[in-house]
C-alpha cells in the first residue's frame, strides 16, 4: 500500500472517530455498556473501562482525551460499520477502533486505572474473567 493511501486511510478512520465523538456522554457510555456488557463480551467491556477510567484522569492531554472520546462515542453510536446486534460479529468493529485507541493512550494507563476497570468488569462478569490479552497489548 502506497504511503498517499495509507495517508487517506487514516484520515478517514479520524474523520469516523471525530464524528463519534458527537456521540458520547457519560449518562450514553453508561446506558450502553450496562445493557449491552453480556452480549459484547468482557474483551470489549475490559476495553471500554480502561479508556472510560483513562478518561476521568485530569493528567490526561486534552488531545488524548478527545482519542477516547471518539473510540467511546463510536462505541455508543448505534449505527457503526457492523451493527451491533450481527450475531457473532456485531462488536469486532468496536474492538477495533477501541484497540486502536488503547494503544495510543496506553501511556495514560496505569495499575489504578486496570484496578478500576477489573473491579467493574468482574462486577458484572464474575471473578473469573482473564483480562491478560488486553493487557499485554497496552504494556
Amino acid at each position: 500500500m502506497s504511503n498517499q493511501n495509507e495517508q487517506q486511510l487514516d484520515q478517514e478512520a479520524t474523520e469516523q472517530v471525530d464524528d463519534a465523538g458527537k456521540h458520547y456522554s457519560d449518562s450514553k457510555f453508561w446506558a450502553k455498556l450496562k445493557k449491552y456488557a453480556k452480549k459484547a463480551g468482557s474483551s470489549v467491556v475490559y476495553s471500554v473501562l480502561l479508556l472510560y477510567y483513562t478518561l476521568q484522569k485530569p493528567e490526561v492531554p486534552t488531545k488524548t482525551k478527545a482519542v477516547i472520546i471518539g473510540a467511546l462515542g463510536y462505541f455508543i453510536l448505534p449505527t457503526d460499520l457492523i451493527p451491533d446486534i450481527a450475531l457473532g460479529i456485531g462488536y469486532t468493529d468496536d474492538l477495533g477502533a477501541l484497540g486502536l485507541a488503547l494503544i495510543q493512550v496506553a501511556m495514560y494507563i496505569d495499575d489504578d486505572t486496570k484496578l478500576n476497570a477489573k473491579q467493574k468488569l468482574q462486577e458484572w462478569f464474575g471473578n473469573q474473567v482473564d483480562t491478560t490479552d488486553i493487557d499485554q497489548k497496552i504494556n
